[in-house]
């Protein structure tokens, strides 16, 4: 990574902007119900309140619609990250403003503030330069440690960035551009990729930027019927792409022509309808009957990705291979995030492109036995695909 990072400047009493992704999924009491990504940015945290930094934390919540709404406020956020620094964190009522710069005036060194959601101004997610100049107002420099809001060009992760020199990047941020870096550039091979998720269309520009990179391409998911139905075969009432049909035979020829290793399942978990107490069953192949729907991977299917996966060095894995929201639709996808482990402790690479992959990780609790479990949904696609990231772009680069 040849941008500036936390550890290349001299925070020792200065005032530090620091954007982090504390977008967290709240309960029905409006209380934290997932603090992961909270717990991803703590050793940055503390590396800079222990470096003696005065820090203004700012991060946006949901999606508010046009002003301040007290569904989206940050404070149950700094009363969970109170907890957990075991230190104090003050609250500000707004991001921008006097009231601001007074709360940031009474920070000592090593002290924390958080403020309101940046998304109750529109001006975040304009990148209004006044704005972003507000929000630079009462800060020295700047660190971006949310890698999950990389890919968009806000006020908060690019138009601060006119403002506050030296931006450098955080813990979280750099660790995630060392391994999705990693994949994209000169991973240990055999290099594997195992895709899923609901629609091809979503992972297009992915399999298109690492066809030329994998040793090796696994298609899961509901994606998959959109390959099947290239081939041919019937799926019945699956999830279908129509406009993707052509291009999901081209990407077949393509990988026959270069002698690429594409695999598609074999076998099937076919339903009725997408809930998990329909009536459903094992098929042995793929061509699935009208009235019934492919919902996850098989047994033989399973064991043939686990074998292919147990041959690699490096293995990255975005998006599930069946309805894991349904039990038990989820097994394909639990069974592969243990194989993932397992070829972890192996001493193979094994990188989760986040979203709902890194979901389901969490689910079998196994997001402590892989090499890396990326923060950032669009975030890590977008690198993956090979674009350049706003946020990333934004940062100062180290002196050559």
């Amino acid at each position: 990574m040849n941008k500036l990072s936390v550890r290349d400047v001299d925070v020792e009493g200065r005032r530090v902007f620091v954007r982090v992704d504390f977008n967290c999924p709240l309960d029905e009491a409006g209380q934290v119900a997932d603090d992961t990504r909270i717990v991803a940015a703590l050793p940055t945290l503390r590396y800079l309140a222990e470096k003696g930094g005065r820090l203004i934390l700012a991060s946006h919540l949901g999606r508010p619609k046009g002003g301040p709404d007290p569904r989206f406020t940050l404070k149950p956020v700094a009363e969970r990250l109170e907890r957990l620094l075991k230190a104090p964190v003050a609250f500000a009522s707004d991001c921008v403003g006097d009231r601001v710069r007074k709360e940031v005036g009474y920070l000592g060194n090593g002290a924390f503030l958080l403020l309101e959601n940046l998304r109750f101004h529109a001006g975040e997610e304009a990148n209004d330069p006044a704005f972003a100049r507000d929000l630079a107002a009462s800060a020295e420099m700047y660190v971006n440690d949310a890698f999950g809001t990389a890919h968009r060009a806000h006020a908060s992760t690019v138009g601060v960035t006119q403002f506050l020199k030296p931006a450098a990047a955080g813990f979280l941020m750099e660790k995630e551009l060392r391994f999705l870096g990693l994949v994209a550039g000169h991973p240990e091979r055999p290099f594997l990729a195992l895709l899923g998720g609901a629609k091809v269309s979503g992972k297009i520009d992915v399999i298109s930027h690492l066809f030329d990179r994998v040793d090796g391409l696994l298609i899961g998911g509901g994606m998959a019927f959109t390959f099947f139905k290239a081939q041919g075969h019937a799926i019945g009432s699956s999830l279908l792409e129509p406009d993707k049909v052509a291009l999901a035979g081209e990407l077949l020829e393509k990988a026959a022509r270069q002698g690429m290793d594409l695999a598609l399942p074999v076998d099937l978990r076919i339903a009725r309808g997408p809930k998990g107490d329909d009536e459903n069953r094992i098929l042995d192949g793929v061509d699935v009957p009208d009235g019934w729907m492919g919902v996850d991977i098989g047994p033989r299917t399973i064991f043939d990705f686990a074998g292919r996966m147990a041959a690699a060095r490096t293995i990255l894995w975005n998006g599930p291979m069946g309805i894991f929201e349904e039990p038990p639709y989820d097994t394909g996808t639990l069974e592969l995030a243990r194989v993932m482990a397992r070829e972890t402790r192996r001493g193979a690479v094994t990188i989760i492109g986040g979203g709902d992959s890194a979901a389901a990780v969490a689910q079998a609790g196994l997001e402590d036995q892989v090499t890396h479990v990326s923060t950032g949904g669009g975030a890590s696609l977008e690198f993956l695909e090979g674009k350049e990231l706003p946020g990333v772009a934004a940062l100062t680069d180290k002196p050559s």
